[in-house]
C-alpha cells in the first residue's frame, strides 16, 4: 500500500511558509496526505515536525527546474499510487518599484517563478490529475490581476496571465475530468511584503491585511464546497475591483492613478 493509503493527497509548492504552509497545515488536520514542496528545507523541516512525517513527503524544489519538478512528483506519486486528487501551483516571487528601474534579469526571474513554474506544474501534473476522480488544478494568482497596478506592472503581467490560464483550461479540462481554479488574494501577511507592511496596513476595505489561512480555506472550500467556482477572491470585495475593471477600464485606471499607488504588492508564497 502507498504511503498515503486511502488518503486524499494535495501537491503544494512554496509550502514552507506563508499561504503553503496555511493550506499544508490545513489539509493535513483535514485528513489530506500533503506533498510540501519548496527551495526553503528549513522550513520545510519543520512544517514536517508540525503536521507529521506520516501525513506528508517534502523535498526542495524551485519551480522553474522543470526535470527537477518531474522528479518531485516521480516521488509524490510513489508516495499516493499515482493520484493527485489538488495541485496547489502557489509558489511565487514579488519585486516592486517603477519598470524603468528594474533590471531586466529580476523581471525575467518574476516571469520564470510565477507563470513558468505553474506551466511546469500543470504540465508535470497533468497525468496525476487525470487519472484521478473530481481532481482540482487550482493555482495563486493576485488581486493584481484584477488590474494592472503600478510599482508591480511585471508582477502584476505574471498574475493576469496566471488568470487567463486558468480561465482557459477549465474550458479545457472538463474534457478530461479535472477542474480547474484559483485564487485571487489581496493583502496577505507573508514575507513577499516589503518590512513594515502588515504593521502599518488597514484593517478595513478590500486591501485590509488578511493572514494566510484565510487562503487555504478558500483552496480546501474550492475543493469541497463550491466545485462550480472559478475565481476566489480573498477578501470577497476584491470581486468588485475585478467587475469594476471589466466594466470601466479607464475610469479603474484613473481611480487608480489618483491613488498614487506605488510599491504596492501582495499576496502568494
Amino acid at each position: 500500500m502507498s504511503r498515503a493509503g486511502s488518503r486524499k493527497s494535495i501537491f503544494i509548492t512554496g509550502a514552507a511558509s506563508g499561504i503553503g504552509r496555511a493550506t499544508a497545515k490545513l489539509f493535513a488536520e483535514g485528513g489530506w496526505f500533503v506533498g510540501a514542496y519548496d527551495v526553503d528545507v528549513t522550513g520545510l523541516s519543520a512544517l514536517t515536525q508540525e503536521i507529521g512525517s506520516e501525513n506528508c513527503i517534502t523535498g526542495k524544489l524551485d519551480v522553474v527546474d522543470r526535470p527537477g519538478f518531474e522528479k518531485s512528483l516521480a516521488a509524490f506519486s510513489e508516495a499516493t499510487g499515482g493520484k493527485m486528487d489538488l495541485l496547489f501551483n502557489n509558489a511565487g516571487i514579488g519585486k516592486g518599484g517603477p519598470f524603468a528601474e528594474q533590471p531586466f534579469e529580476e523581471m525575467l526571474q518574476l516571469v520564470n517563478v510565477n507563470l513558468i513554474g505553474v506551466l511546469n506544474g500543470i504540465y508535470a501534473s497533468l497525468d496525476m490529475l487525470k487519472a484521478t476522480e473530481n481532481s482540482l488544478c487550482f493555482s495563486t494568482s493576485s488581486s493584481s490581476a484584477t488590474y494592472g497596478i503600478p510599482g508591480i506592472a511585471v508582477y502584476s503581467a505574471t498574475k493576469h496571465a496566471v488568470k487567463g490560464l486558468t480561465e482557459a483550461l477549465s474550458i479545457e479540462f472538463r474534457d478530461i475530468g479535472v477542474r480547474v481554479a484559483d485564487t485571487l488574494p489581496g493583502l496577505i501577511d507573508t514575507n513577499i511584503l516589503p518590512e513594515g507592511t502588515a504593521e502599518n496596513a488597514s484593517t478595513e476595505g478590500m486591501f485590509r491585511i488578511t493572514q494566510p489561512i484565510e487562503i487555504a480555506k478558500a483552496v480546501w472550500a474550492s475543493y469541497h464546497d463550491d466545485p462550480n467556482r472559478l475565481h476566489w477572491f480573498v477578501p470577497e470585495e476584491i470581486a468588485e475591483l475585478d467587475k469594476a475593471s471589466a466594466l470601466d477600464p479607464e475610469g479603474t485606471r484613473d481611480g487608480i492613478a489618483a491613488q498614487g499607488v506605488l510599491n504596492q504588492k501582495e499576496d502568494d508564497a
